[in-house]
């Protein structure tokens, strides 16, 4: 039987105190910027699944405490091509928002077969590159979801 993707998903908005932003860019799509995303395994929690989607797709290995969830999800179509992954019927995604931290930018190693280059760019310019609407959004609203300085 097959098995296909939870439709429930996190975006994790890596980023430094000085607000630049983490991108990577999708290997199935040349030119799609975007943060960390991935969907929820069966019967995962929300938390975990982003403390995993980290690692697999960075190879930064952080703590549950290392994340901030903000508390806000998105829902969204699923893109045509990818609705196969998905059990049939299934049109809409919901998306949870998390952040991490890091104390300077550093250089990240890649899922090759997710992902085929990354950058460190200031939030705002981060926020243009990005190819989702909601990703693009987190990332606009990360000054005022930073922590006290």
């Amino acid at each position: 039987m097959k098995q296909y993707k939870q439709p429930v998903s996190v975006l994790v908005v890596i980023h430094t105190r000085d607000l630049q932003v983490l991108l990577l860019e999708r290997a199935a799509h040349a030119g799609y910027w975007q943060s960390v995303t991935g969907s929820q395994e069966e019967g995962e929690p929300l938390l975990t699944t982003a403390v995993r989607e980290v690692g697999e797709e960075t190879g930064i290995r952080v703590l549950a405490e290392g994340l901030v969830d903000w508390q806000l999800s998105n829902r969204y179509e699923i893109f045509a091509e990818w609705r196969h992954r998905y059990a049939p019927g299934i049109l809409h995604n919901t998306e949870h928002v998390f952040s991490l931290l890091l104390p300077a930018a550093q250089p990240v190693t890649l899922a090759v077969e997710e992902h085929l280059r990354y950058c460190w760019l200031p939030w705002r310019e981060a926020a243009g590159k990005c190819f989702s609407w909601s990703n693009r959004d987190a990332i606009l609203m990360l000054p005022e979801r930073m922590p006290e300085r």
